[in-house]
């Protein structure tokens, strides 16, 4: 994990706000993360996965909301998180305020996505996801191109590893919806 800085709530956001161009995470014990840009391969891969993943959201709206990486969830535990693709529920988001959609939205998705980047440890995205699941999450997908392999989290489940998968469902959580992963593993 990159070193981080302990910081309160308003302390993180007056920094968020400073710093528009850079992306930032807080822990639950309050420590700031400075999450540096990917570069262009990864990025081409996280788009395939938000595009992907946009196009089922828009053939069901009446399913849920999708995202990128530019949101930030602020967890249960008090983690402020922001997966590189994710989805909640439409009954989930609708109970939200418009204040709380507009700003760091207070939930767990239902659904997460982290793509490892070359600058990323593997042990702090296996942390990260269980993280996503001890605070809610029902499916999340841990793809890892270095390794050609994907971590599949399910709620009150072991995790899955499949090697090379050609892709991936949304199972219950997702109906219908199939990741191609052709480009991420290329």
């Amino acid at each position: 994990m990159i070193n981080s800085l302990k910081l309160s709530d308003a302390e993180f956001d007056r920094i968020v706000r400073a710093n528009p161009e850079w992306n930032f995470e807080q822990t639950a014990a309050g420590d700031l993360i400075v999450v540096p840009p990917t570069g262009g391969t990864s990025s081409r891969k996280n788009r395939s996965i938000t595009g992907q993943l946009d196009t089922w959201v828009e053939a069901n709206l009446n399913l849920g909301e999708g995202f990128d990486s530019n949101v930030l969830f602020v967890l249960p535990n008090g983690a402020k998180r922001s997966p590189d693709a994710s989805w909640v529920e439409r009954r989930r988001w609708d109970a939200l305020s418009q204040q709380q959609q507009d700003g760091y939205v207070p939930l767990c998705p239902d659904f997460v996505v982290e793509l490892r980047s070359p600058t990323d440890a593997l042990e702090d995205l296996q942390i990260k996801m269980q993280e996503y699941m001890d605070n809610g999450a029902r499916l999340g997908w841990l793809i890892n191109p270095q390794d050609r392999q994907v971590e599949i989290y399910r709620l009150g489940q072991p995790v899955e590893v499949l090697l090379a998968p050609l892709t991936l469902s949304g199972e219950d959580v997702l109906p219908g919806f199939v990741l191609n992963l052709q480009r991420i593993f290329v």
